[in-house]
């Protein structure tokens, strides 16, 4: 699947602005999925963010974009998804999902992930927990931290609760290599996975914990994800590993 693509020139203006911009940061165009019950899916919207929260969901906002000399990135044909996971839920470990996770709503945390445009963002969301790599673009807290594919400047690792940080005893522990021998992925007893891809070295890095045949990923830019073991092998984000 080829990575859709955002203007590269936008993407120069938002970094020359730096960490203390003066000016508001929006996205427009976008087929928006909220997750939200009360504002629902919205098929072709904005969202406007001010520093590190959503300020403005829906259709129109983008026309006093040039008035308030907002950043500008055009999702034209593209989807906003949620990219905050439960990974409680996820996990098994709790039936149902938080309330409110990750819903696009004004006053929540500005924590996203732009993708190639879906019928239902329930496939959207679904390929961000197993390939964020895929995204066009991932916000977290109001800061891009991948863009077009590449991941734009390490994210330091927050703390993770004591179950995080405990020393995993698994017989999974080790090196997993998928069957294309693109991935690469160390799973160490102090709880943290590393992934090269393609060659490519700390493609990936994060915490993770395992309990009986499920594997939770916890990502340093923030993104859950999960796998499973079956019978000597590791299915994740649809690859099958060995040992």
């Amino acid at each position: 699947m080829s990575i859709p693509m955002l203007d590269e020139a936008v993407l120069a203006k938002i970094i020359e602005s730096g960490s203390d911009r003066q000016h508001s940061l929006m996205f427009v165009n976008a087929s928006i999925y909220t997750l939200d019950p009360v504002i629902g899916d919205l098929p072709a919207a904005d969202l406007l963010l001010g520093d590190d929260v959503i300020v403005g969901v829906g259709p129109g906002l983008h026309t006093a974009a040039e008035d308030d000399g907002a950043l500008v990135v055009d999702c034209t044909g593209l989807a906003i998804v949620p990219a905050i996971i439960d990974g409680v839920a996820v996990a098994g470990l709790r039936a149902r999902p938080a309330d409110r996770v990750g819903a696009l709503t004004p006053g929540n945390p500005a924590t996203f992930a732009v993708v190639a445009g879906r019928a239902a963002g329930d496939s959207s969301l679904e390929m961000i927990v197993w390939q964020p790599e895929q995204a066009a673009a991932i916000v977290v807290d109001g800061e891009i931290a991948l863009f077009n594919g590449r991941r734009l400047a390490p994210v330091q690792p927050e703390p993770e609760p004591n179950l995080h940080r405990r020393p995993i005893q698994s017989p999974h522990l080790g090196i997993w290599i998928d069957e294309t021998d693109f991935i690469h992925q160390e799973l160490t007893a102090d709880g943290r996975y590393d992934e090269t891809r393609g060659g490519r070295p700390h493609a990936y890095q994060g915490s993770f914990w395992i309990d009986g045949d499920r594997i939770v990923y916890h990502d340093d830019l923030g993104f859950w994800a999960y796998g499973q073991f079956v019978d000597g092998t590791l299915h994740h984000a649809g690859y099958t590993f060995h040992r």
